[in-house]
């Protein structure tokens, strides 16, 4: 090999990799897939080793691209913490901020205190990236990401935000009175639920806690989505019971479109968690985010 490819190639196939999709990368990247194809077609031809196999629906590493990617992953989260580093020295918080964060998080502890934060960080971008699943940060790219506390890693570092939080069963009030209530979790074998599937393929139990006692219950209906807001406005539609955070539905319950079940069975739980990597500096740009969104919704 006669001479190192460019850290921009690596990079760009780290994050090829990461995504599995030549298009989602291109996005993170803010390039042409077409481009950024060329970039990893010209890394792969300085190495002389083919690193990704590529099809019309996939995109997967080769042994010898996963090889690689184990070596220069650390590298390149180095060298991301290094300019944290220099980015730590400025005076005034600036930079892109990647968070990587669920939907629900996005909707109701980030998006209403968007516009005061960026009123007072004017030289602070905003990069929400929403997906269901638990993100690695660094791989990624991400300077933090949002989940509930008991997803976490506990090599990250996690700073709980916003109040605690509760699921619900609702239905509509014609659903229950042509199906009559579930008494108890048992009582759902009866009744027609909508099911999440979640984003490893798997079908999300209902949760229940009875005497301190945590209890998941297998639910079956002739609707599965893999979206919460569909769910929510299927069970608006009157297509059956589903499950859903509390203050996503807290609008539609007080109206009376929709009702709770099961409420003694559901109890509060520790709620959505801030988390990032542990690094010796924190850039400013997140310190000044946490503190801002912390202060906000402490004052709900």
């Amino acid at each position: 090999m006669s001479s190192q490819p460019p850290l921009s190639a690596v990079v760009a196939f780290a994050r090829v990799a990461h995504h599995a999709s030549f298009t989602r990368a291109a996005d993170d990247l803010g390039v042409s897939p077409s481009a950024l194809s060329q970039t990893v077609r010209g890394l792969e031809a300085s190495m002389g080793v083919r690193l990704l196999h590529r099809t019309t629906r996939r995109v997967g590493l080769t042994e010898h691209g996963a090889r690689f990617l184990a070596r220069v992953r650390d590298g390149l989260a180095q060298i991301e913490a290094a300019f944290v580093d220099l980015d730590s020295v400025r005076e005034v918080p600036a930079g892109k901020l990647r968070i990587n964060v669920p939907r629900i998080a996005a909707e109701l502890l980030v998006l209403p205190h968007l516009p005061s934060f960026m009123a007072r960080y004017p030289q602070v971008e905003v990069e929400l990236f929403v997906e269901p699943a638990l993100a690695d940060l660094v791989a990624g790219g991400f300077d933090a990401g949002i989940r509930l506390g008991e997803c976490l890693a506990r090599d990250m570092i996690a700073v709980p935000i916003g109040p605690l939080e509760r699921q619900v069963v609702v239905a509509t009030p014609d659903y229950f009175a042509r199906h009559g209530k579930p008494e108890t979790p048992s009582d759902l074998v009866d009744h027609a639920c909508i099911v999440h599937r979640r984003s490893n393929g798997r079908l999300m139990p209902w949760e229940f806690t009875s005497g301190g006692r945590d209890i998941e219950v297998e639910v079956t209906g002739r609707l599965v989505f893999n979206d919460a807001a569909l769910i929510h406005a299927a069970v608006r539609a009157g297509l059956g019971m589903g499950q859903a955070f509390e203050a996503v539905v807290a609008d539609d319950v007080a109206a009376g479109h929709l009702r709770c079940v099961l409420q003694d069975w559901q109890q509060p739980f520790a709620g959505f968690h801030l988390y990032y990597p542990a690094r010796e500096q924190m850039a400013p740009k997140l310190r000044v985010f946490i503190d801002h969104l912390r202060q906000a919704l402490d004052a709900r």
